[in-house]
């Protein structure tokens, strides 16, 4: 009786890998659906001091991650990714149709990583595939801001300008996602998760600020700052991804 019973273990063990949906060599090329994103806002500010105010943001960021994966068993997929990450954002201050602030920031990404992703289960004819992933990636970011101020009034007023620039900016990320792949074919799919996120960033930023009194054009006041920051973040994530499914490359 033992040896039937192992037996037919064996026998649907077998032929859960025989009816498997991947097998070792296909490669999974996709990406987390791509987010493009443009802000715009007014804000109409009123301070008894100064009187009536109007500020405008414009931003946009931009999210771009693909990815290539092989199935090392029938169900493992390892791989590498892509990241690249602009971001740009602009305020000004205006006050009787003049603009007396303005600030404007561009932070751009861009790194390398490594994912694995475990697929519970992919027997064939089922078209919902849960799974685990952990995933790295590390890369170079670099940040810039310009901007000015007018302040103060009559033989008092002054123009106050401003640049930044980062250098040797790094950042790392580690997550951990369990999800689903809905297939919508039999060589496409949509990625559905939830997961964990650790991330660490390190940047050293310059800022020049210049000021001219009176504002006649010339310089009065020079003066520099250098900050190091350096941070630890841990957040949950949601996403969607889209994958497609191809047999081994035929040579």
């Amino acid at each position: 009786m033992p040896n039937r019973l192992l037996a037919l273990a064996l026998f649907l063990f077998i032929s859960l890998i025989s009816t498997g949906q991947f097998q070792k060599g296909d490669r999974m090329i996709g990406a987390t659906i791509g987010s493009a994103v443009f802000n715009s806002g007014n804000a109409d500010i009123s301070v008894a001091s100064i009187g009536s105010n109007t500020s405008k943001t414009n931003s946009y960021a931009i999210n771009i991650n693909p990815s290539i994966g092989w199935f090392i068993t029938g169900q493992t997929v390892a791989g590498l990714s892509l990241n690249i990450n602009p971001s740009n954002q602009k305020t000004t201050y205006e006050q009787a149709g003049n603009t007396y602030q303005s600030d404007k920031s561009a932070n751009f990404n861009i790194g390398f990583g490594g994912f694995a992703r475990n697929y519970l289960t992919t027997k064939k004819g089922s078209s919902l595939l849960p799974f685990g992933q952990l995933s790295l990636n590390g890369g170079i970011s670099n940040l810039k801001t310009d901007g000015f101020f007018y302040g103060g009034s009559g033989a008092s007023s002054y123009k106050q300008t401003y640049s930044g620039n980062s250098s040797g900016g790094f950042y790392f990320n580690t997550s951990f996602s369990a999800g689903f792949t809905k297939l919508v074919s039999p060589h496409t799919g949509l990625d559905f998760y939830l997961g964990y996120n650790f991330a660490y960033n390190k940047n050293t930023f310059k800022r020049t600020t210049l000021r001219d009194d009176g504002i006649d054009g010339s310089i009065d006041t020079r003066s520099e700052n250098e900050t190091t920051t350096k941070f630890t973040n841990h957040g949950l994530m949601i996403g969607v991804g889209f994958q497609v499914f191809l047999g081994p490359r035929t040579k």
